[in-house]
């Protein structure tokens, strides 16, 4: 072991041992070159040789109360002082905290949690569940979606990363609703929600209702691309589920916990789901730890039937402590309602006027501290810019000391939800700088 690690000096000697005995995930590993880190405070990191950087990404759209919050931070420690584990058949005072804080700002007809380590788990578990619950097998998601990585997550994830890794069963796949790039040839919000929803009824019957267990949509799209749904489309899906009797999973592992601006992100489209996957935002990453929320009528079904699942660290009382914290912290300080105030007053016009200045911006979209923005090389053709450009951006960003978070063809503005005002106009100085300079 390499007792200088635990001092460095120097980017190059972290990033030189990282990369000599660290396998990372979706990389070829020849080629890494990772960004170096040594700590954080709120919205700023900062590596070993003391330049510091705004962190637009929130690490991976995570870190919603920033980074470091002293109360969540001392609340682990205070809990390590008394107990570090336990096994997840026996009761502690923690976990049930855990679960009453999240279940505070859940819809009324929920009264259960059931802890995951994180999100893929956790969606692995609603889909379980579902399909107990209806005795039925296949599952709808949408091909721009991402569900995790683990066994039918990745499955019923809609992008690349699921066809090397196609392993589960039943598991279907519809075009969600994206005006822009519409595959309906739709020309208005309401037309792009009627005909996906006609598309996905159309499934529905095609594939036999009496065949579909649940629908697993995220509540707004992250990763394919921040895409929220239009006027209609979720209260469409909710009916549809309810004609057919399928369970509706709503996936707010990105989105929950103040990321659109609301404690879910689906209360702002007046729609109840039956479970609900969640994991990120609930304590900010601090400790690994996800969960799903369950409807009293799904969790009628394992009253008097064995749930055919678990894992040993379900309801970790260092993780559980930390979600106590955040929780406490979210409400008590305002957050949510700082990253709705931060979106609506300066995110959101601040991005639409960089777009009227840079022909390159194709389309902004988003809301609270969750927002994309498209790159186009032609704006009336909506043709994306190549990976070459988009990684010219990304080491010009970071250059001018901006933690981007990219994907495809755009640059996803994500800050923590603790930023303020000032914080977000620096950033999207350095957006603008940046574009003005890359042309």
């Amino acid at each position: 072991m390499n007792d200088s690690l635990r001092t460095p000096d120097s980017n190059l000697a972290v990033r030189t041992a990282d990369t000599d005995s660290v396998f990372h995930s979706w990389s070829a590993q020849s080629t890494l070159a990772p960004f170096v880190i040594a700590g954080g405070k709120g919205c700023e990191v900062w590596d070993y040789e003391g330049n510091k950087y705004l962190d637009f990404s929130s690490m991976l759209v995570n870190v919603n109360i920033g980074h470091q919050h002293p109360k969540v931070v001392e609340a682990i420690k205070a809990q390590a002082d008394i107990l570090t584990t336990v096994a997840p058949a026996h009761a502690n005072n923690m976990r049930a905290l855990a679960a009453q804080k999240i279940l505070d700002h859940a819809p009324a007809n929920f009264h259960k949690v059931f802890f995951t380590n994180g999100g893929a788990d956790a969606v692995e578990n609603a889909i379980r569940m579902a399909r107990i619950h209806t005795g039925r097998d296949k599952v709808i998601s949408f091909y721009r979606s991402y569900h995790g990585n683990t066994g039918a997550a990745v499955v019923a994830t809609g992008d690349w990363r699921r066809i090397p890794n196609e392993y589960a069963r039943g598991h279907l796949h519809v075009f969600g609703p994206y005006l822009y790039r519409t595959e309906y040839w739709s020309t208005t919000p309401e037309q792009e929600s009627e005909r996906a929803l006609h598309h996905l009824e159309r499934v529905i019957q095609a594939q036999g209702s009496e065949s579909i267990a649940a629908f697993l949509f995220e509540t707004v799209p992250g990763t394919a691309g921040i895409l929220t749904p239009p006027p209609g489309f979720l209260k469409g899906v909710r009916a549809l589920a309810d004609k057919y009797g399928i369970v509706l999973i709503l996936d707010e592992v990105m989105v929950g916990f103040g990321r659109t601006g609301e404690w879910f992100a689906f209360d702002a489209f007046d729609v109840v789901p039956d479970l609900v996957s969640f994991a990120k935002g609930v304590n900010s990453g601090y400790i690994p730890v996800g969960g799903v929320l369950i409807a009293d009528h799904i969790a009628k079904t394992f009253d008097d039937r064995v749930f055919p699942g678990g894992l040993t660290y379900s309801g970790h009382p260092l993780a559980t402590a930390s979600i106590v914290a955040a929780i406490t912290a979210m409400e008590d300080e305002g957050i949510i309602e700082n990253a709705r105030s931060v979106g609506a007053n300066v995110l959101g016009p601040g991005l639409r006027e960089l777009q009227t200045k840079h022909e390159v911006i194709g389309e902004v979209r988003g809301s609270g501290v969750f927002w994309a923005v498209e790159f186009v090389t032609d704006r009336e053709a909506r043709t994306p810019v190549d990976a070459a450009w988009m990684g010219k951006l990304r080491t010009a960003l970071f250059a001018a000391g901006l933690v981007p978070f990219m994907a495809d063809n755009r640059l996803h503005v994500v800050p923590p939800c603790v930023i303020t005002e000032d914080e977000a106009r620096r950033g999207l100085a350095i957006i603008d700088q940046v574009l003005a300079e890359l042309k």
